[in-house]
Order: structure tokens, then C-alpha cells, then sequence
């Protein structure tokens, strides 16, 4: 029996599609492997991008044992994705958050490998003293306001100041904490940041605004996240959430 044109053609189009995604498939799988052979060829690791793509990252690495809000770890995933892709992350590997859904008496700090999957440091942090006592819940970008500023940083470089060795901040979001290096906002150490108050007063000391942390581990965690890492401070504040432009609306509201 004589098949007629369509019947012929029709078949020998679908297996051509056929044949050219699988081809594009094996390409760009290749390319991919090859990026990441050569990536891991020069640096010794693999590209961190790939290494986080994983939903159940916050339940792998154990954060939520931790005290770490789901929250603030997606909203800090989500803002580092950004930073990250605009170029604006010179070190990618590391992220910190600091926590304040949780009181001062909490180990509110993390910094966090998103290569090898885990937390580096997890300790004490202050807040401003305008911000509250135990608890931090009013914010702002302004001058001597002694509060702190939410929202995402770039750290800078380092230098030695008034509180020792210091981490300049750079603050990322316009009329939300812009304005930290005109109000010297740094990471530096204290002493009024440790467990002896705690246990005595229920709350650590506060600073002006800055994010001060216990002098016994301050320069591990400001050497190994200097010079371009991603800093998030969270909270579930209302006003940070309408305002900010780093966080999609979809992402605030899951």
C-alpha cells in the first residue's frame, strides 16, 4: 500500500525534533560540565551557584535546630542571589545572617559556607540601643538614632579603629541602610557582647547601631567574611517588607 506525503513527513519531522533536543540537551550538559571542570581545574572547588541550588538546604545544614528563622533564610538566600548576579559579591561563598526575631540573649549571628554546607560561626550579636533592650524592633536609616539598620550589606574592607579591628559595612538599600558608613554602622567587638550577661541581666549589651560581637571570636568571623561577602539582617518588620527592592513581594509573602 502506497503512503500517502503527510503520513511519510509528518513521522520523519517528529523524530528530527526529536534528535535536535536531545542534541541541545547533551550540548549544554556538556558545557555545563565543562565550566564546572574548569572552574574546579583553577580554583579547587566548584562553582558555589550550583552547590546551593537545593530547596532543603535550610533542613540539610540543620538551621533550624540552630534557632535560624526559615524565613530570614530564604529572604537572604533570595537577596544574595541578586547581589550575586548584579556582580556585587567579590566573596560568594560565605553568607551571614543576623537574626533578630530573636532576642539579644540568643546566638542571633550565623555565617554560613554555602560551599561545604555549613555554619562557620554562630555566636552573639548586639543590636542598637535605640532598637530596643532585649528585643530589636524599631529600626532606622538615620543619623544618630542609635538604631539598627535591616536590609542587605556588602562587607568591606578592614581597618583598625576606636573597638580594634573593625569591618566596614556597605549598605545596599537605598533609604534603608545606605547611610551605614556616614554613621560608622561596622562589625567590631565588645565587651558588653557575652554569656556572663546573659545569665545576669537576660540581655547582652547594645551598641550605637552597629552589629558588635564577642571579642573572642571577632576576627575569625571578620576574616572570613571581608571583602564582598552578602550581609542580612532580618526581621519580620513590616515596614522593611514594603519598602525593600532587593526581595520579591511572591518571596516575602511565602
Amino acid at each position: 500500500m502506497k503512503l500517502k506525503k503527510k503520513q511519510v513527513i509528518k513521522p520523519l519531522v517528529f523524530a528530527f525534533t526529536v534528535c535536535v533536543f536531545a542534541f541541545l540537551i547533551t550540548t549544554f550538559s556538556s558545557i555545563d560540565k565543562t565550566r564546572a571542570s574548569a572552574y574546579k581545574a583553577k580554583t579547587g572547588t566548584t562553582p558555589v551557584a550550583d552547590s546551593i541550588r537545593q530547596p532543603d538546604l535550610y533542613k540539610e545544614m540543620g538551621l533550624d535546630s540552630l534557632g535560624l528563622s526559615e524565613e530570614a533564610f530564604e529572604n537572604a538566600m533570595a537577596g544574595y542571589e541578586k547581589l550575586n548576579s548584579e556582580g556585587k559579591l567579590k566573596n560568594d561563598k560565605v553568607i551571614s545572617i543576623i537574626d533578630f526575631s530573636l532576642p539579644s540573649s540568643k546566638k542571633r549571628l550565623f555565617v554560613i559556607d554555602l560551599q561545604n554546607k555549613v555554619v562557620l560561626f554562630n555566636t552573639l550579636v548586639s543590636h542598637g540601643r535605640g532598637s530596643g533592650t532585649l528585643n530589636a524592633n524599631a529600626f532606622s536609616n538615620q543619623p544618630n538614632s542609635f538604631k539598627s539598620s535591616l536590609g542587605f550589606y556588602v562587607t568591606g574592607d578592614t581597618y583598625i579603629g576606636q573597638h580594634g579591628y573593625s569591618l566596614r559595612l556597605l549598605g545596599e538599600e537605598r533609604g534603608i541602610n545606605d547611610n551605614a558608613l556616614a554613621r560608622g554602622i561596622v562589625m567590631h567587638s565588645a565587651a558588653y557582647v557575652n554569656e556572663a550577661l546573659v545569665k545576669t541581666q537576660g540581655y547582652i549589651g547594645r551598641s550605637l547601631g552597629c552589629p558588635a560581637i564577642p571579642e573572642a571570636v571577632h576576627k575569625k568571623v571578620i576574616e572570613r567574611i571581608r571583602n564582598g561577602s552578602c550581609l542580612f539582617l532580618y526581621s519580620p518588620d513590616k515596614t522593611y517588607s514594603m519598602r525593600t527592592r532587593l526581595l520579591d513581594k511572591d518571596t516575602l509573602a511565602s
